[in-house]
């Protein structure tokens, strides 16, 4: 209805800025009301199509945001929808030996399986760096390693994030932000980058390199990757907030509410 309103009401002030027909004098003489406005558009359309292209060129602006708040909504309602169904089925996921944002015990608990060098994983960490600050000590964040290239770079990214988790979370928290944060670097210079950057955060690369090619490291990887097979993950990111999906990169206000549903739960 807003939506409608306010194409309505532009489209009325086009009519009476040009005074088309005989709509400026019926506009300035009273509001057309809500039964007035179909007819009125209709008849002002067949008599002057040309109006609405003059209308959409110079509101374009405006006619796009309404599109775009009918899109968002009709998406988040959607969404909620899924997420009904989502909430009744439980997914389990290992979490042990991976590094922790937040308490365990936290009310809502988000899992992101992710990729370094992905685009739209850059886009989602951002948005999910925001949403840990603003729900303080009310959710907790485990990142899962799902490279798209496992024998890549990416995957040799995912192998040094855990290996420096063995050392240290804070220091492995710093090398995760910084591969997200400087992707196209990650990309442009592979390894050299990924050993650039660990040994300018303090890691004890000679440690790191030994723990990198042991069991564990790769036992970990491979946990990631079949619990992801189990939830049919296709893509990265793909979230979990309790046990609600989100696929993608989606906007911020979309994930808040997915927390400030768990957190009502």
């Amino acid at each position: 209805m807003r939506a409608k309103s306010v194409f309505s009401g532009i489209l009325a002030a086009w009519m009476l800025f040009h005074g088309v027909g005989g709509y400026a004098q019926t506009a300035r003489a009273e509001t057309l009301s809500a039964s007035d406005i179909k007819p009125a558009l209709e008849q002002l359309l067949r008599e002057h199509p040309e109006v609405l292209l003059d209308f959409l060129r110079e509101h374009c602006e405006t006619v796009l945001d309404i599109a775009q708040m009918g899109s968002d909504h009709k998406r988040m309602s959607n969404l909620e929808k899924q997420w009904s169904q989502d909430a009744r089925v439980p997914k389990k996921v290992r979490t042990q030996n991976r590094p922790r944002v937040g308490k365990s015990s936290a009310k809502v608990q988000i899992i992101a399986f992710s990729d370094f060098t992905c685009n739209y994983c850059q886009r989602a960490e951002k948005t999910v760096e925001t949403l840990i600050r603003e729900f303080s000590g009310k959710v907790s964040f485990v990142f899962k390693n799902m490279p798209l290239d496992p024998e890549g770079i990416s995957g040799l990214a995912s192998q040094y994030y855990v290996a420096i988790s063995m050392q240290s979370e804070e220091l492995a928290w710093k090398f995760y932000r910084i591969l997200f944060d400087q992707r196209d670097e990650l990309l442009l210079k592979g390894e050299e980058f990924l050993r650039k950057t660990a040994t300018n955060i303090g890691v004890d690369m000679r440690k790191m390199d030994s723990q990198r090619r042991q069991k564990v490291v790769a036992q970990i990887l491979k946990e990631d990757l079949e619990d992801a097979e189990k939830l049919n993950i296709e893509g990265t990111p793909y979230f979990l907030v309790n046990n609600l999906v989100i696929r993608g990169a989606i906007p911020i206000h979309m994930f808040r509410r997915a927390i400030e549903i768990e957190l009502a739960r």
